[in-house]
């Protein structure tokens, strides 16, 4: 398929603007979030609080002093102004969405389909990425509200594995990097979701309730507020995934999956120490030698190379000559990584690196070891099909020193 230069410049550009509306609305979802729940924890049920109120905050910033207060259900008559915080999260994930087809769904040959993995069409894969987003919050909500949902630990653990169950599975339907990516926004979906199905409907009944001078459910409050905090403890590991696509050593190699189990315990480890604190319960500093273990953990797993390869340096075959090397390297990686790349869809090298000359492979000596030895992420959805035994050779010269 060729493409236009205008076509070209338009993707690029249009890939940059959704990353920097994604990250930045994300900042804004996040940032609300996050001072919302120190909020609520940090709230002070004082003796001379008025009627209704729950507790209340003093708090300084920017030179100024607030004095918050939380109704326990909503105040007496409503407020001539109301402030809304669902925009952030819309928009955090419209942004993302719309990210996720520039990038995946319509270079799904590239990003989310690798053959070793599972041989599917561009648009067999989009498919079963977008299906299961519906299909996985669907089933979420009805763990919530099932009798299961009355009981948060357990909830907690049964998400906790369905959620490494459908990462492991997305490890056997796409490539490591669009079954991380797709992981991240599968979580993301059922975060904003639940402030879309849950969380601002019962606001909103709240209100409705005020202004027809009625007594507001206090159940409302209660769903809102639970659905508040499965979205606090979940952030961390969602921000992670969001990131891993950058990092080769977690999203290509075999153990990809169980990386990301960890990162879904430790992240709520993270929050607890930080919701702890809010509440003025201590300081529970076991926690961070739990996360230190589990990103330990998670290093010592990325160094066990892509999945199907062994790449130890025992195994590995008699030092090739440079020759050798250099064959694998222009015949698997310079249809991109040229000074004009022969793959549709790319005006340049990707991040201007070259690997069509002797020099330009030496340079990036490093580099290949990460993307294509200790990881699978190069070729990208291994379009180009390079072989283990290719890897292997390619990790016996970078084990020699990468001679010429």
């Amino acid at each position: 398929m060729e493409f236009s230069v205008f076509e070209l410049v338009l993707v690029e550009w249009l890939s940059a603007v959704l990353r920097w509306l994604h990250v930045v609305a994300a900042i804004g979802w996040i940032g609300s979030s996050f001072y919302f729940i120190h909020l609520d924890l940090s709230l002070k049920a004082r003796p001379e609080r008025p009627a209704g109120v729950a507790g209340d905050a003093w708090q300084v910033h920017g030179g100024g002093f607030y004095h918050i207060l939380k109704y326990v259900v909503a105040p007496a008559r409503m407020p001539d102004e109301l402030t809304w915080f669902k925009w952030e999260a819309y928009a955090t994930w419209l942004s993302g969405f719309a990210l996720l087809v520039v990038v995946y769904y319509m270079q799904a040959d590239l990003f989310l389909i690798d053959p070793a993995v599972m041989r599917l069409t561009a648009p067999q894969a989009a498919g079963l990425a977008c299906l299961t987003l519906a299909v996985a919050w669907l089933a979420y909500e009805g763990l919530c509200r099932s009798p299961l949902g009355r009981h948060e630990l357990a909830l907690s653990l049964v998400g906790f594995v369905f959620l490494v169950a459908v990462t492991f599975g997305f490890t056997h339907v796409f490539s490591g990097r669009g079954a991380l990516t797709q992981i991240g926004a599968l979580i993301g979906t059922i975060m904003v979701a639940n402030v879309f199905v849950v969380i601002i409907p019962h606001q909103k009944k709240t209100v409705a309730a005020l202004i027809a001078g009625e007594t507001p459910d206090p159940r409302w409050s209660a769903i809102g507020k639970q659905r508040s905090v499965h979205n606090n403890y979940l952030t961390l590991p969602v921000v992670f995934l969001m990131l891993s696509n950058h990092y080769p050593l977690v999203f290509a190699t075999r153990w990809n999956w169980l990386m990301v189990a960890i990162v879904l315990a430790i992240g709520p480890v993270i929050r607890h120490f930080f919701n702890t604190r809010h509440a003025g319960k201590g300081s529970p500093w076991w926690t961070w030698g739990v996360a230190a273990a589990g990103v330990a953990a998670i290093v010592a797993l990325s160094m066990a190379g892509p999945r199907g390869v062994d790449v130890d340096t025992g195994a590995l075959p008699a030092t090739p000559s440079f020759a050798e090397v250099g064959d694998v390297v222009i015949s698997r990686c310079s249809m991109c990584h040229a000074k004009e790349p022969v793959w549709a869809g790319l005006a340049h090298a990707p991040k201007g690196v070259r690997l069509d000359e002797p020099d330009e492979i030496r340079r990036h000596a490093r580099m290949i070891a990460v993307q294509a030895v200790h990881s699978s992420a190069m070729p990208p959805g291994n379009v180009t099909e390079m072989t283990g035994d290719e890897r292997r050779l390619l990790a016996a010269w970078l084990a020699a020193g990468a001679p010429e």
